[in-house]
């Protein structure tokens, strides 16, 4: 049993001893040639993957981007009727203090005035729409 634990022992010792044992330049010049091709395929490999992500990133942003660009040309279109809306009422309102043609006259222009408007806004939100 003491020969097996020796026979063990210097086994063991031989293969540390030989771990450290300094290879050839030609085996190593092969080892680092390997370990380059190795990491400059690793490398592809991430920067193709990081291309990929970003363009997909890039995509999602433009869709948000279109979206929101639609958005606002709704949003404008909304505020802009509203505001010819009001615009309209007010001009109805002073049309009151006339009489006859004048006050039917001054009505048909506000009334005039609000479509010229609504087709405005409408056009304006078109052009910012994508």
């Amino acid at each position: 049993m003491l020969k097996l634990q020796w026979a063990s022992v210097i086994l063991f010792a031989g293969l540390v001893a030989a771990c450290n044992q300094a290879k050839s330049p030609d085996q190593v010049a092969v080892d680092t040639d390997k370990a380059q091709q190795s990491a400059d395929k690793e490398a592809t490999r991430a920067v193709n993957s990081a291309s990929g992500d970003l363009n997909s990133a890039a995509n999602k942003v433009d869709d948000d981007l279109v979206a929101f660009d639609n958005d606002a040309a709704r949003d404008a279109y909304k505020v802009a009727v509203a505001q010819a809306d009001g615009d309209r009422k007010v001009a109805l309102a002073k049309c009151e203090a006339q009489a006859g043609d004048a006050q039917k006259t001054c009505k048909d222009q506000a009334e005039a005035d609000y479509k010229t408007a609504k087709v405005n806004a409408k056009a304006a939100a078109a052009a910012l729409k994508q």
